[in-house]
């Protein structure tokens, strides 16, 4: 599920390196842990942001809050590099060259699990965007139907999880399923009649299939027993979260502002997206949006706040599925330093 991303090549690893550093990644300026009032650090500060993945609708927030001059307005100078992989931004975050990356939850725990320093300093998303995906004219109306049919996985063992969750969570048996690896190419797969499902991103990859003219169905993980966790975070290291406190707080205050305004006026928000990423596709980002918006506030909780609940949640599901090796505790999966536990 989290290394879906990984499938669409956007920079070179190396090209990302070099941008990197090029540029203080980490922050500081000559007063980088300080601040002025507010959020607003006391010297310009340098930083980049790793995203999960190329730009796109759920990135409008931080697309907005950059042409409004958030970062600015907290002294804040962003750079935003998009990576290869989900891989390369957990390798860039965890080796310092970068102060802040997007990932999955998912992912986060496994860095953690391995030993390693990353940390959630805000949400993105409140629900997971991983699940389940059909189409209308494959008959397949719950996911116990999945019995006895072929699935399209991409080979990472989190499709597994998703997959066996679903399909268990409604009273389905997950191995009488037939699975087949295709790599990163599951919804070309699906469209041409391959497999009768795929596993995947709902608001992403069901949304593009739908603005090509299919029927989609789909199955969210924690609709069909599955954890509610945030299923897009922005993350960096515990080492750099307890030496710049300032440039955390300076770059999530400005981040949500930018994502506030998104809920408020999405429209404008996406046209700030539209003139940044030249490339993107409009009419089907102004659809994905439309998917994402209730993904941002989920069950009403403030915008990018860290719950506790969510986290000791996931943390049981990433231990029953054989994702990590130690139950994670909900205060190291993230901090609520700087938005607050909603």
């Amino acid at each position: 599920m989290p290394a879906r991303r990984a499938r669409r090549t956007a920079v070179a690893l190396a090209a990302v390196t070099l941008a990197v550093a090029a540029l203080a990644a980490c922050g500081g300026g000559e007063d980088g842990g300080g601040q002025g009032t507010g959020a607003s650090l006391s010297a310009r500060t340098e930083a980049t942001l790793v995203l999960d993945f190329v730009p796109n609708a759920v990135h409008t927030g931080i697309y907005c809050a950059l042409a409004d001059g958030r970062y600015e307005d907290n002294n804040l100078e962003l750079e935003i590099v998009e990576p290869t992989s989900t891989s390369d931004t957990l390798k860039l975050i965890d080796r310092g060259r970068a102060a802040f990356g997007l990932a999955d939850a998912i992912d986060v725990g496994q860095q953690i699990d391995r030993g390693l320093g990353a940390r959630a300093i805000m949400a993105i998303v409140q629900r997971p965007l991983g699940g389940v995906i059909t189409l209308e004219r494959a008959g397949v109306d719950s996911p116990r139907r999945l019995q006895g049919r072929t699935v399209g996985v991409t080979g990472v063992p989190s499709d597994d999880a998703v997959l066996d969750t679903v399909v268990g969570g409604d009273g389905g048996d997950p191995g009488s399923v037939d699975t087949v690896t295709i790599g990163f190419n599951t919804v070309p797969a699906l469209q041409g009649g391959r497999v009768d499902a795929i596993t995947g991103y709902p608001p992403a990859d069901a949304t593009a299939l739908e603005q090509r003219g299919e029927e989609v169905r789909s199955f969210a993980l924690d609709e069909w027993g599955g954890p509610r966790y945030p299923g897009l975070v922005a993350f960096s290291t515990e080492e750099a979260i307890a030496r710049d406190p300032g440039l955390m707080r300076a770059f999530v205050d400005a981040t949500v502002r930018g994502y506030e305004d998104t809920i408020d006026d999405p429209e404008r928000c996406l046209d700030a997206l539209a003139d940044q990423v030249p490339e993107l596709d409009r009419g089907l980002a102004d659809a994905q949006l439309d998917a994402y918006l209730p993904l941002f506030e989920a069950d009403g909780t403030e915008y990018g706040a860290l719950r506790p609940e969510a986290f000791a949640e996931l943390s049981g599901f990433l231990r029953e599925t054989g994702l990590t090796d130690e139950p994670i505790p909900p205060e190291r999966f993230g901090t609520v330093e700087f938005v607050g536990s909603g």
